[in-house]
């Protein structure tokens, strides 16, 4: 019985692994909107929120430490867009966001603005 409980287990472990092999965490980004990111990538602290805010319908994401461009999904356009309606900050645009990196795009799970 012992046995049989330790190898369900396992098989449930194993099944689960992949779920959360692929979460990653980028901590204290850039925040910048799809249209702007060429025009800001030099210092996108700069990129101020109110423009951020009227390029929603481009989409947005992250810059990485070493310059890539990495879009959100749509559950992270939604996030993102509610984070920066919700702030009062108007430039140096900064976020934690948790997800599943698919190529440039982050399948997003979480995001905060820090």
């Amino acid at each position: 019985m012992k046995k049989t409980v330790l190898a369900l287990s396992a098989a449930a472990l194993a099944l689960a692994l992949p779920l959360f092999a692929g979460v990653e965490t980028w901590k204290n980004v850039p925040l910048v909107d799809t249209k702007c990111e060429p025009k800001v990538k030099a210092d996108p602290d700069k990129h101020p929120r109110s423009c951020a805010l009227m390029c929603a319908v481009s989409g947005y994401g992250i810059l990485t430490a070493d310059g890539t461009y990495l879009k959100f999904d749509d559950a992270g356009n939604k996030k993102a867009l509610a984070a920066l309606k919700a702030s009062n900050k108007t430039d140096h645009i900064r976020a934690t966001v948790t997800g599943e990196r698919d190529g440039d795009t982050i399948k997003v799970q979480t995001l905060s603005l820090d």
